[in-house]
């Protein structure tokens, strides 16, 4: 496969991330899919590939004043500690296991925006 439509899809998938659509989930299935490669090294380029992404994207949500910065930072402080442990989980499981979990994710994910709860009016 020539380098023209990888590099395609990784602009597509990086539009998609800047608009918040979720490129990275499409990029992750793009490469086991598609490309090959196992659940792991996937894993390892779409957080390469999220880097450059979100830091676009992060600018223009501060320009915009989109971003709550307490709850940012809350999630900075709890997510970088847990992101440390998944990865270090990750590397002791089994891929088959990785790849069907990462499968009833994208199912719950799907079904979710398919059929979302009907919010009740506040009174």
């Amino acid at each position: 496969m020539s380098w023209v439509f990888p590099l395609f899809i990784g602009a597509v998938t990086g539009v998609l991330s800047g608009f918040g659509i979720g490129g990275g989930t499409l990029l992750v299935l793009w490469l086991t899919l598609v490309m090959g490669y196992d659940q792991l090294r996937a894993g390892g380029v779409n957080l390469v590939y999220f880097a450059f992404c979100a830091l676009p994207a992060l600018f223009g949500h501060v320009r915009n004043h989109l971003i709550e910065k307490k709850t940012a930072l809350l999630c900075a402080l709890f997510g970088a500690p847990a992101c440390v442990l998944a990865a270090l989980l990750a590397a002791v499981i089994d891929v088959e296991l990785l790849r069907r979990c990462f499968g009833v994710l994208l199912l719950f994910i799907g079904w979710r925006e398919l059929f979302p709860r009907k919010q009740q009016d506040s009174p």
